[in-house]
């Protein structure tokens, strides 16, 4: 990912906490000269992706040694140049975490059991009465379960850090404005942490 000086990250922390903060990617491979695409959610544990595919899926049958990419997206949204106070040009910001690695399939049964009742427990946590998981073998049979080693992380936050604190602002408002409230909330810490 092309990552310019004004929107990288300082440490690898920032792209971990997005990781678990999104939870959601799209997972891309290279199978017999053709691109593939899968999107699902995963589970950080350490410096590990876990997660899971239908075994039917092309992408399930992983090339030994291939590297695959996991992309996060966070908030994003159009930018206006009519929010800034300086001229500029209309652009998008965004959020992106970029995860590379080869992919190892879980071949253990109560492994795999583990990550999907870890995956389960993450988002039922929330519900009022959290469903428990209670797999049928069968159901088992149909996933293939991997844990991605990260090997390389890229972080890229672009929210405008190339603009004047005034431009940011206005950006801020402008994004407030339209009901992007998730990107505008983002770039707001980002300003009070700055």
């Amino acid at each position: 990912m092309y990552v310019p000086r004004h929107f990288r990250t300082p440490d690898q922390q920032t792209g971990l906490a997005l990781i678990d903060q999104i939870g959601f990617g799209d997972m891309t491979s290279l199978i017999d000269g053709q691109m593939h695409c899968t999107a699902m959610p995963f589970l950080r544990d350490g410096d590990y992706l876990l997660g899971h595919l239908a075994r039917a899926n092309p992408q399930a049958a992983f090339q030994p040694g291939a590297e695959v990419q996991v992309t996060f997206a966070g908030p994003h949204g159009y930018v206006s140049p009519g929010w800034y106070q300086a001229p500029g040009v209309p652009t998008w910001n965004y959020v992106a975490v970029h995860v590379y690695g080869v992919p190892e399939i879980l071949t253990d049964a109560q492994a795999v059991h583990d990550l999907l009742a870890r995956l389960t427990a993450k988002y039922e946590s929330g519900l009022a009465n959290p469903w428990q998981p209670d797999y049928d073998p069968r159901q088992l049979n149909a996933i293939v379960a991997f844990r991605l080693p990260i090997a390389r992380l890229d972080t890229k936050l672009k929210l405008s850090q190339n603009r004047s604190a005034e431009d940011r602002a206005g950006v801020i408002a402008g994004l407030r404005a339209v009901g992007n409230t998730a990107l505008a909330d983002l770039m707001q810490v980002r300003e009070d942490q700055a």
